[in-house]
């Protein structure tokens, strides 16, 4: 998914007051992991994850082996904190303004 540059300021002022959801420590990004990060995915649309400082992974390389395996977008890295962002596919939960909102065949396009 790709987002422009207006999409994601949208999200990080909408990411700015929630408290990360998903915490990734020492083992890493396992399997609980991926499915905690898809279940707050799917209820909420745009999650804050945060990075212990046991994590071997660096937050860069993190934000994009997670977005990958739970086919979302990086809104923001900031420090040790990604916000990711996911569509729900029947009933979105973020209100987006006019003429902003991610369209079908942006989200299918392949990432440059």
């Amino acid at each position: 998914m790709h987002l422009t540059g207006k999409q994601k300021r949208f999200l990080r002022a909408q990411g700015h007051a929630l408290k990360p959801l998903v915490w990734i420590g020492k083992s890493g990004i396992a399997a609980n992991v991926l499915n905690q990060l898809d279940g707050a995915l799917k209820t909420r649309e745009l999650v804050k994850v945060k990075l212990l400082e046991s994590c071997p992974l660096g937050t860069a390389e993190c934000a994009e082996e997670l977005a990958q395996a739970a086919g979302a977008a990086v809104a923001q890295i900031l420090g040790h904190t990604i916000l990711l962002y996911r569509p729900h596919p029947e009933r979105p939960v973020l209100e987006w303004p006019a003429g902003l909102e991610p369209s079908p065949a942006r989200q299918g396009e392949a990432q440059p």
